[in-house]
């Protein structure tokens, strides 16, 4: 039951079963060990947060609510390949610097960052770190150990578990505060009824993942690596995201003088899901805040549509989005 998926979740990650604790999701984790870290370090007069100008909203906006009850804020920059640099971090650190938060993989454009640089750095530094890996868990190898991480999240669903669970790593030497207060669930520090089948089939997930996840990663960068080829002889296509630092299952690009809307929508009547920067705010009038972040003029970021391969992405399926994509280029 719950026991045995503490230990498979605590598996993918590199953790022993005692750090990690089940929630309802991504979300709930980021603000959990945000919100639980910069009330614990402000005990020791640390008010001051390092994030990076990517992260997901529920990184994004807890750091700015944070930032508008009393704690100080810095977001630091990404190159046009949208990687955070370690020596940024390193200099945009204070003596009352609370915890740093760096996503592991960014959800629209798939890049990689140097967690274990960043990490190692910090834990030299005494700091906390957290990681946001909701987007690269059960894609690339995770150890909380390789990484010098404190706290990571992730959600069930991003790994093919079932939505409405998530989890918090917390390294067992870390002080934080808990987030829901009342019984005395996942060790009296997450009050709620445990979701229990959610939490068994996010044990069910994270074990299939383990086995699974080198061989589905290498074909789903051989998947990608032909979309990209397919598509990059297209007049005024550009894709976004680091070239190798990246996930094999998200390629985002734009194709100049065709809005996204207009390829979402006509993508979308020949039968292909695909969507404007993250699924959680698409449908949202301003250009993404990653891409801006990134250098990009927000004209081009309008015309940016994020592709996601899966599990269940074939072949053929990856050849007539190509095709399609090719002949509304054309028009």
């Amino acid at each position: 039951g719950v026991m045995r998926a503490r230990e498979e979740t605590a598996a993918l990650i590199g953790a022993s079963p005692s750090e990690v604790f089940f929630t309802s999701g991504g979300t709930e984790s980021d603000n959990w060990a945000l919100r639980g870290l910069a009330e614990e370090r402000r005990k020791a007069g640390c008010r001051h947060i390092v994030t990076s100008a990517v992260e997901h909203p529920a990184v994004r906006e807890t750091c700015r609510d944070l930032a508008a009850h009393g704690y100080a804020l810095t977001e630091v920059p990404v190159d046009a390949a949208g990687r955070v640099a370690p020596s940024d971090v390193a200099a945009a650190l204070r003596e009352d610097t609370a915890l740093v938060t760096i996503m592991t993989a960014n959800n629209e454009v798939g890049t990689l960052q140097p967690i274990a640089e960043i990490g190692a750095l910090l834990r030299a530094r005494g700091i906390p770190f957290h990681t946001d890996a909701v987007q690269a868990a059960g894609h690339v190898p995770l150890d909380v150990e390789e990484l010098h991480v404190d706290a990571l999240s992730l959600s069930a669903h991003k790994f093919c578990g079932p939505k409405g669970v998530g989890v918090l790593y917390i390294r067992r030497t870390l002080r934080i505060a808990p987030l829901l207060h009342g019984g005395a669930q996942e060790r009296d520090m997450r009050a709620g009824t445990e979701n229990v089948a959610g939490i068994v089939g996010c044990g069910c997930a994270a074990a299939i993942a383990r086995v699974e996840m080198g061989a589905e990663d290498v074909r789903l960068r051989a998947a990608a690596e032909s979309l990209r080829t397919a598509l990059s002889d297209i007049d005024g296509i550009r894709f976004y995201g680091h070239r190798e630092e990246r996930l094999a299952g998200i390629l985002s690009f734009g194709i100049r003088d065709i809005p996204q809307d207009t390829l979402l929508i006509r993508l979308d009547l020949a039968g292909f899901a695909v969507s404007g920067g993250s699924a959680c705010s698409a449908g949202a009038a301003h250009p993404s805040h990653v891409l801006c972040a990134m250098g990009c003029p927000p004209e081009e970021a309008r015309t940016a549509i994020r592709v996601s391969l899966g599990r269940f992405t074939r072949e053929d399926d990856v050849a007539a989005f190509a095709d399609t994509v090719r002949a509304i280029a054309k028009e």
